[in-house]
């Protein structure tokens, strides 16, 4: 038997699909600036690219506040319940049609896996990308930072070790989208806000 919960606020899908399609126009940019193939042209995909990244700092400083006063960030707080049951679930009993080790409820949205990937997202490659995107986008400035002995090399290789990274939790992200009771039950979910849980 399955009953539908109220899960996701309409802030939170509206920022959830935001990002990603923030995030997918910046992937698709970022790897024509770095010549993986010619759509934009490259001056065209630079700018773009920039306004993307800046739209989705404006977007993150919003969420920011918005979890910080709703209390939501509580839902990102990282634990070890469960974390090999739900291991062993992805690994081997979701093709098995294991019974689910976690119940999703609106105090707790993302099961223990959920909360430590968004913490590596938001403790490391985060930072990477925007740290380095800075740094590149204000190069001119290095010197009058005291960064002038520092690698353009080094830091454009961080910025597309960090591309990949999100790229590599971006694919991950999509197909456990589709390990709910039904493939699209979890995106169902993120369009309207609604759950089914059994």
């Amino acid at each position: 038997m399955s009953e539908k919960i109220y899960v996701f606020k309409k802030f939170e899908r509206f920022w959830h699909w935001s990002q990603a399609a923030l995030i997918m126009f910046l992937m698709l940019t970022g790897f024509e600036i770095h010549g993986t193939y010619r759509n934009f042209g490259f001056e065209k995909a630079v700018g773009y690219h920039t306004v993307a990244a800046w739209t989705l700092v404006g977007l993150w400083v919003f969420a920011v506040f918005w979890h910080l006063t709703t209390g939501e960030w509580k839902q990102y707080i990282p634990t070890t319940e469960k974390v090999v049951a739900m291991t062993k679930y992805y690994l081997s009993g979701i093709f098995k049609h294991a019974p689910h080790p976690f119940r999703q409820t609106q105090l707790r949205k993302h099961n223990p896996l959920q909360r430590l990937a968004y913490l590596g997202v938001l403790l490391f490659i985060s930072p990477l990308i925007w740290i380095t995107g800075w740094l590149y986008l204000f190069y001119d400035q290095w010197a009058a930072w005291g960064l002038g002995s520092l690698d353009l090399s080094i830091v454009a290789t961080g910025h597309t070790i960090g591309a990949f990274l999100m790229l590599i939790f971006f694919i991950a992200h999509i197909y456990l989208a589709t390990a709910g009771h039904t493939p699209t039950s979890h995106i169902k979910a993120m369009i309207t806000g609604w759950e089914e849980v059994e």
